[in-house]
């Protein structure tokens, strides 16, 4: 992947802050790549995919030796004439990410670090050329990127025997799924699961030249190297997942060998407490049905993530969203956690797995509050507004549907009649 190639800075340089804006990059040291790669004489754009809500890094791969900053532009599409400076043209902007949320403005979700620009939880309409290059307007790198969306995915469940979507076969085209690696098993010690994620690409002798691909005549659906002509029905095609059942141990040695622990041991524990992950604990009050979501510190969309309520283990073959329309609680795909109506019987403590280890705990209490005012901008009053506006909607189509086969019986008679 493009985020795997990119320049860093030794870390004595970060400050604590910025430590922690770019956690998930690893720091690295390197010779100086712009020293053996020459820019191409005329731009061309290299494909990348993601889904939406992923963090990642662009490398400017290639720039002369005597330009000491770079400017990075986005462009919808080619030839557009909106075109957004994403840094300031001193290269040094510089973001927070642990205030980047989802809906956040498009500038405030970018960084840029040793010419290379990190995006933070990129949407849907963050899809388009990133070229990286000089305020004089040189450019020297550039990017196709396509964000698919994460909302509509298909979900399969190896241990169900479910199978992946099919690949498409056109004349012209061919359309299939490129899946990254499985994750690591969520949890440990216990039954945990893996998931695969899979991104819409398409197979084509018929790609613009100019854009560069890292295996030939492919491309993701949403790349702008494919002919418009094919889009009508590429776009049906929705990126999935593969979920799956693992298990892996937690690499914990034991303190004292089976078969040394005394009766006299075993009778005094057994008025102790029961056992607590020791992990950091958060304490949070939720009103009575209202909503609640909840993030996993440090966790994104491509991470292995679990939550468990107290010892019950929230597993994704019966929480995740879309198995059940109905669903009260459930997980979505960016490894959210959401409690629609809180109950009394959501009273516990929720712990979170990330990458097999358990990591933060939440402990939660509901309570009621009797002088509550309500608003439009509220869970549960959109759900019920939603909920009365569908039942209107099928109830006027029973009436127009009962009045239309009225009207057909009456002609049908005075057709008989006559």
């Amino acid at each position: 992947m493009v985020a795997q190639n990119a320049v860093r800075i030794p870390r004595d340089t970060l400050n604590v802050r910025l430590h922690n804006v770019l956690h998930a990059f690893a720091v690295v040291e390197r010779e100086d790549v712009f020293k053996k790669t020459p820019c191409p004489a005329f731009l061309m754009f290299e494909n990348a995919a993601y889904l939406a809500d992923m963090s990642f890094e662009l490398p400017c791969n290639c720039k002369p030796e005597e330009v000491p900053s770079v400017v990075w532009y986005f462009q919808k599409s080619m030839g557009s004439r909106q075109t957004r400076v994403l840094t300031d043209f001193g290269g040094k902007l510089i973001v927070d990410s642990s205030f980047i949320k989802v809906g956040s403005d498009m500038l405030r979700r970018f960084s840029i670090r040793m010419f290379s620009l990190i995006v933070f939880r990129v949407q849907v309409e963050d899809s388009g050329h990133y070229i990286c290059g000089t305020k004089q307007g040189d450019f020297f790198y550039g990017y196709d990127v396509d964000v698919q969306a994460s909302k509509g995915l298909e979900v399969a469940f190896e241990d169900r025997n479910q199978h992946p979507q099919k690949d498409q076969v056109e004349t012209q085209f061919m359309v299939f799924t490129v899946f990254w690696d499985w994750t690591t098993c969520d949890r440990c010690d216990v039954r945990g699961e893996q998931r695969r994620i899979g991104l819409c690409h398409v197979r084509s002798a018929y790609l613009l030249r100019r854009y560069h691909t890292s295996t030939a005549e492919v491309a993701s659906c949403g790349s702008h190297s494919i002919p418009k002509q094919f889009q009508g029905i590429i776009q049906h095609r929705q990126p999935e997942i593969v979920i799956r059942s693992c298990t892996k141990p937690c690499g914990k040695k034991k303190s004292s060998t089976e078969g040394e622990t005394s009766i006299s041991d075993v009778i005094s524990k057994l008025g102790e407490k029961p056992w607590v992950p020791n992990v950091p604990i958060q304490f949070h009050k939720q009103s009575l049905s209202s909503g609640l979501v909840i993030s996993c510190p440090g966790a994104r969309p491509e991470h292995a993530v679990a939550w468990d309520k107290d010892t019950t283990r929230l597993y994704l073959t019966r929480y995740l969203t879309g198995i059940n329309r109905s669903m009260r609680v459930f997980i979505d795909h960016g490894n959210h956690l959401h409690i629609r109506f809180a109950q009394l019987s959501d009273r516990g403590t929720y712990y979170c797995w990330r990458e097999g280890q358990m990591v933060a705990g939440f402990r939660l209490s509901v309570v009621y509050e009797s002088r509550r005012r309500r608003s439009l901008d509220d869970p549960e009053t959109l759900y019920a507004v939603k909920v009365i506006l569908t039942s209107y909607v099928l109830i006027t189509l029973v009436f127009l549907v009962l009045q239309v086969v009225r009207c057909c019986l009456y002609a049908f008679r005075c057709t008989a009649v006559d």
